[in-house]
């Protein structure tokens, strides 16, 4: 009896064993990205069906989240594999600056920048909002709580003079604000995104809007120093009835991997996002990009596994971390 069970014992293991193998035959990478609607999920849902298709070996599941802040944390505690965040949350998380001061996010490694991404201030075309400072005593929908949108929305305001009680808040998704200002429940919406955004084209077909320009001393101010915004202009007729060009800022949108992905596959998402980054143009609308974009701007260190791929290009990238950053136990799994 002793021996069969042991027999018994020695087979449960193998099968066991077997089947190990099996599940883990392909890497399953779980990817962040944003709302449903949003160009973060078009981006990563276009960007999962390439990898799946250059590497058998690859799985991805796309995972719609809240966006950049809520992306961050989620690699950080070990529930999400890569995704995709905002250059200046990227900075705070990974500094441990603002919200992430409790959390600091030092798992966290750069793998491309993608595209940029403007903050757009929408109101109808007949609002009386024509500046930032106009938003007093409106009701303005300004994104989603833990996205970036939200962290912009607040900080274009706060340079407009507009203090807290001066505007009553919405926190919705793009989507939803975009009928919320259709249906006029809010004034105002801010949306950053890559160009044209979704939610604000489908709203432009059914109702008359207009792009708010920031004033030229918010856009110095938010783009002074080694800020991570840059000017950028809405080209006129981005959307429907938009006449003219709006003067705004952007941010880079930046894939981003946990430290504990491999070197290979780190280098595999890398080395697919640039030979299908004319796919990635069509199925999106993002801008095509090269390495010079990539790599530029990003005050987190790179992938040591995207470093190689860079290095094969002639660019060098910093990659210097304390391997402690990685291993140490994030919070999730205290």
């Amino acid at each position: 009896m002793k021996n069969i069970k042991k027999l018994m014992c020695i087979l449960l293991s193998v099968v066991c064993a077997l089947l190990m193998c099996s599940c883990r035959s392909a890497d399953k990478l779980a990817f962040g990205t944003g709302g449903i609607g949003g160009n973060y999920y078009a981006y990563g849902s276009a960007y999962a069906q390439l990898i799946g298709a250059e590497n058998e070996k690859l799985s991805v599941e796309v995972k719609a989240t809240a966006g950049s802040a809520a992306n961050l944390r989620l690699i950080q505690q070990g529930f999400l594999d890569i995704a995709v965040v905002q250059s200046d949350m990227l900075t705070e998380a990974y500094n441990g600056e603002n919200s992430f001061a409790e959390m600091p996010c030092r798992s966290i490694r750069a793998l491309a920048a993608l595209y940029t991404e403007e903050c757009q201030l929408i109101v109808r075309a007949d609002s009386d909002i024509y500046t930032v400072s106009d938003l007093y005593g409106k009701t303005v929908s300004v994104g989603e709580e833990e996205s970036g949108t939200l962290k912009d929305a607040e900080l274009i305001m706060q340079l407009g003079g507009l203090v807290n009680g001066s505007v009553k808040k919405e926190n919705l998704s793009f989507s939803d604000s975009a009928a919320a200002l259709e249906n006029g429940t809010i004034d105002a919406f801010f949306v950053t995104a890559g160009l044209p955004t979704t939610a604000v084209t489908e709203l432009a077909k059914e109702t008359a809007i207009r792009i708010v320009s920031l004033d030229e001393k918010i856009i110095d101010r938010m783009t002074d120093g080694d800020s991570d915004y840059t000017v950028c202009t809405i080209p006129a007729n981005t959307y429907a009835g938009q006449t003219e060009e709006v003067r705004t800022v952007g941010v880079k949108a930046v894939l981003v991997a946990s430290g504990r992905i491999s070197d290979d596959t780190a280098e595999q998402l890398v080395r697919i996002l640039f030979d299908h980054s004319s796919e990635l143009h069509y199925a999106t609308s993002a801008s095509e990009f090269d390495v010079d974009f990539a790599v530029s701007g990003i005050s987190i260190p790179f992938h040591s596994g995207a470093a190689g791929f860079y290095e094969e290009q002639g660019v060098t990238v910093n990659k210097n971390a304390d391997k402690a950053e990685i291993d140490r136990p994030s919070a999730a799994q205290d």
